[in-house]
C-alpha cells in the first residue's frame, strides 16, 4: 500500500469499526509520524441491546477515543447520525465534505462498504453499505466549491479511498511490529465486547489470526488488508 502521504481521515460508522484490524496499520502509520485522524457518523448507540442508547451513546465514545488513543491517534469526531439509520443522501454527503474539507487529508480510511463480509458471508450492516457509498460523492463533493459552500472551503488533496476488511482487497500493510497496538485498540471497547454475549471471543486471538491470513499473502509474519479505489 502506498506511504507517501502525511495526512489520512479514517472515517467509519461506528465505535469499533476500526479495530478489527484497520487499527494496527494506523498504529504503523502514526509510529512513522503520519498524521491519522478518526470521524466516525454515529456513536454506536443503538448496539448494545441491554443498555438505553442514552447510556451507551456516550460510553461507547468514551471506548472509541480510548481505542485511538492505543494507537496515537488525539483527533476523534462524532458527526452524531443516528445509529442503524445512516442514509446516504445530502445531508451526509454535507457533513463528509465539511470533514474532508476541514481535516485536508491525502487519504481516507474507510471500511467494507460492499454488500457481504466475504463472498458469501453475512449481510453488512446498512450503516457500512451507506457510509462507504458516500464517501467517493463526498469526495468529490469537498473538492467541489459550488457544492455545499457553507461547508468550508473546497478540498481536492484526496487521492484515494482505502477500504478495511473489503472481500476483494488490492493492497496490504505490514503490521508485525504494531500488532500489539490494534489489539490493545480493540480491548479498549470493553463493554461492547462483554455486550455481545460471546465468552470465547478473544480480541488478540481474533486478529492475530485475521491479520497472519493477510500477513501469509504478503511475506510478512502480520499484514491489514485494503481495497484502494483511486480519486
Amino acid at each position: 500500500m502506498p506511504e507517501d502521504w502525511n495526512r489520512a481521515l479514517a472515517v467509519v460508522a461506528h465505535p469499533d469499526d476500526l479495530e478489527y484490524g484497520a487499527s494496527a496499520a494506523v498504529a504503523r502509520w502514526t509510529a512513522m509520524g503520519k498524521d491519522v485522524r478518526y470521524v466516525l457518523a454515529t456513536r454506536g448507540e443503538a448496539g448494545i441491546d441491554s443498555m438505553h442508547p442514552g447510556e451507551a451513546g456516550p460510553l461507547r465514545s468514551t471506548e472509541q477515543v480510548s481505542a485511538a488513543a492505543a494507537v496515537g491517534v488525539s483527533v476523534v469526531e462524532f458527526l452524531d447520525h443516528p445509529d442503524g439509520l445512516v442514509v446516504n443522501g445530502i445531508e451526509l454527503r454535507r457533513d463528509l465534505a465539511a470533514a474532508i474539507r476541514r481535516h485536508q487529508p491525502e487519504v481516507i480510511i474507510g471500511s467494507n462498504f460492499r454488500d457481504r463480509w466475504g463472498e458469501s458471508g453475512p449481510w453488512n450492516h446498512v450503516d457500512h453499505r451507506e457510509l462507504g457509498r458516500a464517501l467517493p460523492d463526498a469526495v468529490r463533493d469537498a473538492a467541489n466549491r459550488w457544492l455545499f459552500p457553507e461547508a468550508g472551503e473546497p478540498w481536492d488533496g484526496v487521492r484515494w479511498i482505502a477500504f478495511a476488511s473489503s472481500p476483494v482487497p488490492t493492497h496490504g500493510v505490514d503490521v508485525t511490529d504494531h500488532l500489539a497496538a490494534g489489539v490493545d485498540s480493540l480491548l479498549s471497547h470493553r463493554v461492547y465486547i462483554e455486550s455481545l454475549g460471546d465468552p470465547h471471543f478473544d480480541p488478540d486471538s481474533f486478529l492475530s489470526d485475521n491479520c497472519r491470513q493477510v500477513g501469509e499473502t504478503l511475506g510478512v509474519q502480520f499484514g491489514v488488508a485494503f481495497e484502494l479505489i483511486p480519486m
